[in-house]
């Protein structure tokens, strides 16, 4: 398919999104909280951990350090090294996957609707010299040709795609020649990175820049990123950023210093997770931190509203009484949170329930006006804990290194529907 065509489809793919009709690049929306059992037909992954995953049409792609999967009902084992693919009406493993040398740590699906971006610690895909980034074909696995972006020194830790654009986020240098301290955007058609949006990012202890998380709105006017940086193109903005992504992209006037408290020492930054709300009003953050108490922002999920400049106190703030929060995703009907908390509503728990909290093992809807948990409960086996929440049409993606979830089981990944 040639570059124009794949622009031409591109463009009809983000028109059907804002119209409501196709996939949102980012927030989607969604009318009611999902049901707590899961899908029956799902694949079971079955060993290591889901670090990603992502819809493209009708195929979820599902990225991690795994190499056996098995189908529902775990009678078909496949071999699958760190990627592989699946129909997300029906949970048939694809006969074709990738060939990599190395484990996935995202994905972000291509503009096109047929291809995903695929990022991790790897040098090679299909025999092919790719050094940390590359494009698939989602449902045949082959590399997609004219796609040329890699990673210079460092990883990639996240990607998202709005519009024409990919946006990376990780320890990277460099992308596309271009100096890019963990943050840059490429064309999504070419790889050639973009000269005009550069957030220089540092950190005052000279550590190493770090981002853990980028999110796009959906509207693709702004961007979020977390993470381990203390400052952007010389001014203050502790481990949260967003930028404005219009005709001059650059770093926006919004700011907080909700997180320059510090949590345990042990972490150069304790965000982990970011989201926007489908209209791109407001955002979330999820945090670890291994430390509790009703003024921390330790192991906690609070939403920013995005508009105006300067200092942003959060909206809400809810507190798991000192367990992780990993990832935050935004559907209008719910805020869900994954991690590997036992508790929610919990700001005066230490490593305990404190008065008013609430059960919620691993996984979590709160009530995105309020903050405060919603009577949703299926539960989620907590080991590491929920790493991965992704809205999609047919409902809630949930990736994690364990295997049960609504009191089932269900290895590593599993689907809980909305109604219909």
């Amino acid at each position: 398919m040639s570059r124009k065509r794949r622009r031409l489809i591109a463009l009809v793919v983000l028109l059907l999104a804002i119209a409501g009709a196709g996939p949102a690049a980012a927030g989607i929306g969604q009318r009611g909280v999902v049901s707590e059992k899961p899908a029956a037909w799902t694949p079971n992954v079955l060993d290591g951990t889901v670090n990603a995953i992502a819809v493209v049409g009708s195929t979820v792609v599902v990225g991690g350090d795994f190499t056996k999967v098995a189908d529902s009902s775990g009678t078909v084992k496949y071999k699958r090294r760190y990627v592989f693919a699946f129909d997300l009406g029906t949970g048939r493993v694809l006969d074709a996957a990738p060939d990599l040398d190395g484990p996935v740590e995202a994905l972000a699906a291509a503009p096109d609707g047929h291809g995903v971006f695929v990022a991790g610690r790897f040098a090679r895909v299909n025999g092919q010299a790719r050094t940390g980034l590359v494009e698939v074909d989602a449902t045949s696995g082959v590399v997609v040709p004219g796609f040329g972006a890699t990673a210079g020194k460092g990883q990639i830790r996240s990607l998202a795609t709005n519009g024409p654009w990919l946006y990376l986020g990780g320890t990277f240098t460099r992308i596309g020649g271009l100096n890019r301290v963990g943050l840059a955007r490429v064309d999504a058609f070419t790889g050639a990175a973009d000269p005009a949006l550069d957030l220089k990012l540092s950190r005052r202890d000279r550590g190493l820049v770090k981002v853990e998380r980028v999110a796009v709105s959906g509207d693709g006017a702004r961007l979020a990123a977390v993470g381990a940086f203390d400052a952007a193109g010389g001014q203050r903005r502790t481990q949260v950023v967003v930028a404005d992504l219009g005709a001059a992209p650059g770093l926006s006037g919004w700011s907080s210093d909700a997180y320059a408290g510090r949590c345990n020492t042990l972490y150069d930054s304790y965000l982990r997770g970011v989201d926007f709300a489908p209209d791109g009003t407001w955002l979330a953050v999820t945090a670890t931190g291994g430390m509790s108490g009703p003024t921390r922002m330790c192991d906690s999920v609070a939403r920013f509203e995005v508009a105006g400049s300067g200092n942003h106190r959060p909206m809400w703030v809810n507190r798991t009484g000192g367990n992780t929060l990993w990832t935050v995703a935004i559907t209008g009907a719910a805020v869900y949170v994954g991690g590997h908390m036992q508790w929610m509503d919990n700001p005066k728990g230490h490593k305990s329930k404190g008065p008013g909290a609430v059960e919620r093992p691993g996984i979590a809807a709160l009530d995105p006006a309020t903050g405060a948990a919603l009577a949703w409960n299926p539960t989620h086996s907590r080991g590491v804990g929920v790493g991965v929440l992704v809205p999609c049409a047919a409902g809630l993606l949930v990736g994690s290194d364990t295997d049960r979830i609504g009191g089932e089981y269900h290895g590593r990944i599993g689907l809980l529907p909305l109604a219909g």
